[in-house]
């Protein structure tokens, strides 16, 4: 049996109307609150009870899917192409600061810069702590051996975040690697 547009249309009752509206409402909400949490989850209820409240044969109730599915679609395009150019991009919903360099940010190429440089251990390393190289601190980790603080530190290499360090002798000491100190 075929469904005509008309005996589709005749079939949205009061319930299915408020579980389309709802449903769509609680998507939309969800759009603008992070995560998948609880209108998410009801949103996506209530356009089921939608159409299975809808659903009085297999014909009507795929025609209703594709329905909720194109509605949701296009909500969801206008809303993606708002967030990248529209109203909701100058919103203060969407993050727009950037960390710049000149800003003093550093990214992760730019610690390169810092192998060969030498510091002192701000914190003990067995193996990971903290130096201090020229007044910037940063994360560091030795090659396995226990460092004390306070003892000078090369740049060895810089592996995405890892900082890697060796100890070096200053003032014609030896590097300290016993545990004694």
């Amino acid at each position: 049996m075929e469904l005509t547009f008309a005996e589709f249309v005749q079939g949205f009752t009061l319930p299915v109307v408020i579980c389309l509206v709802a449903g769509i409402g609680l998507l939309i909400v969800e759009m603008f609150i992070p995560g998948f949490g609880v209108g998410g989850f009801l949103g996506i209820a209530s356009l089921v009870a939608a159409i299975l409240l809808r659903a009085d044969s297999f014909t009507s109730a795929l025609w209703m899917l594709i329905l909720v599915l194109v509605i949701v679609g296009v909500i969801l395009l206008v809303f993606m192409r708002s967030a990248a150019k529209g109203a909701i991009s100058r919103s203060p919903l969407i993050l727009n600061d950037q960390l710049k360099q000149e800003e003093g940010f550093m990214t992760t190429r730019d610690m390169e810069y810092f192998v060969g440089r030498e510091g002192i251990t701000e914190t003990v390393l067995r193996p990971a702590g903290m130096a201090n190289f020229d007044g910037v601190k940063l994360d560091v980790v030795s090659e396995g051996e226990f460092i004390p603080s306070n003892v000078g530190v090369k740049v060895l290499r810089v592996e995405g975040r890892r900082i890697l360090v060796k100890a070096v002798a200053k003032n014609n000491e030896a590097p300290p690697n016993d545990l004694s100190v």
